[in-house]
């Protein structure tokens, strides 16, 4: 694929950000969780275990408007990990590789589903509509293409591995151009500091359901 046929299929790109999370994203950029890690200067073991081990519930670093909370890892434990992953790589490998990405949907409707999820559906969230265009425009070298949720092993383990995330010049397409399998994540490598330039919209939500527009 190229920029503009990305651009075109999936003109707003979608985050799920913690509530009340939106004043210190704009202030400090959109950061995986290897880069929130550098932000808050987490040495070791507390690092390893944040990076490469498997987070059974959420866990905020530091505090104030610089809080950062780092999701959990329910729906990939490494039992499941291991059924699902290929060429040689351990669960330990795929938490870091996800723990070094930050991640947006690429339809709306992915967005939906995990909002609705049953452990997101009571609970507020901040969500980001970010304008591919202008985002691809500051970072498409840094860019790769999922055709699944890379986080999710239920309810089925679908195999993953060195090939499931692709830059965006080796996604596989038809003779067409488009995606042979629709892409559901968009992924930018380490942090996005000025993801502010991007966003479009962003809006206080509770599973499905608009609470409010939030200023930009």
């Amino acid at each position: 694929m190229d920029i503009k046929q990305i651009a075109t299929r999936y003109p707003q790109l979608y985050h799920m950000a913690e509530v009340d999370t939106w004043p210190a994203i704009k202030a400090n950029g959109l950061m995986s969780t290897s880069a929130a890690l550098d932000f808050h200067g987490v040495g070791q073991p507390q690092r390893n275990k944040l990076e490469v081990g498997h987070r059974q519930e959420k866990v905020k670093l530091g505090g104030g408007a610089a809080a950062i909370i780092l999701r959990d890892q329910i729906p990939m434990p490494p039992t499941r990990l291991e059924l699902a992953l290929q060429d040689g790589i351990k669960p330990a490998d795929w938490y870091k590789l996800l723990n070094a990405k930050v991640f947006m949907w690429a339809e709306h409707h992915r967005l939906l589903g995990l909002l609705n999820a049953r452990h997101y559906r009571n609970l507020e969230h901040d969500v980001l509509t970010i304008d591919t265009s202008s985002l691809l425009a500051a970072h498409a070298a840094r860019v790769w293409l999922c055709h699944m949720n890379s986080g999710n092993t239920f309810p089925i383990p679908h195999h993953r591995g060195s090939t499931t995330f692709r830059r965006i010049p080796d996604y596989p397409t038809k003779a067409n151009g488009s995606p042979i399998k629709e892409v559901v994540e968009v992924v930018v490598d380490y942090s996005i500091p000025d993801i502010s330039n991007h966003v479009v919209a962003v809006q206080r939500m509770k599973g499905k359901t608009v609470l409010n527009d939030l200023p930009l």
